[in-house]
């Protein structure tokens, strides 16, 4: 979902919370596939799945008012109420399982979708707030971390005292940290 879509769909969202039926019609278009994999994934039938989806927007139409923009987006808003649905449904038609080796055997290392969802909002959090340290402080924290160099190699790397990347490195965490607290809250 590119950037427009996530508007649109935030601005559906927030009409839908004034009782528009054309925005709520828009935000189950733009969402009711994602979401009835969820719904699938999780219920593991397709009947379930469709009634949990139909659950779904109901909640949506009853409770759009309850999403704020400033504390995430809508998909992944649409998505975690998805997921604790057909959580919900799993929970109240629960069925004797299967030994756990059968479950290893036949388990699906995917994630599922809503985590991929939080997962990617959370990674383009990430590359934001990196985005707005020092050109240095980025630079030394993103090889230290994706290429897993010491302080020592990174100093070497861009000829500079050992104390320097050391600060260098300490600042940005401090200054990413204080920006995904600020998306957080």
């Amino acid at each position: 979902m590119d950037d427009v879509s996530r508007a649109r769909l935030s601005d559906a969202l927030r009409r839908t919370a004034q009782r528009d039926p054309r925005a709520f019609r828009l935000v189950y278009k733009m969402t009711a596939p994602k979401l009835f994999g969820i719904c699938l994934r999780i219920c593991g039938e397709r009947k379930a799945a469709e009634d949990v989806l139909q659950d779904v927007y109901l909640t949506v139409w009853t409770r759009a008012d309850g999403f704020d923009a400033a504390r995430g987006s809508a998909i992944a808003w649409l998505a975690t109420i998805a997921r604790n649905r057909s959580i919900d449904w799993r929970r109240a038609n629960a069925r004797p399982t299967a030994p756990a080796e059968t479950l290893e055997a036949v388990a699906d290392p995917a994630p599922l979708t809503s985590d991929a969802l939080l997962l990617d909002e959370r990674e383009r959090l990430l590359h934001f707030c990196l985005g707005t340290l020092e050109p240095n402080q980025s630079h030394a924290i993103r090889t230290a971390f994706f290429e897993g160099l010491t302080y020592a190699e990174l100093a070497a790397r861009v000829a500079v005292p050992l104390g320097t990347m050391k600060s260098w490195v300490r600042r940005g965490l401090m200054k990413l940290r204080d920006c995904l607290d600020a998306a957080d809250a």
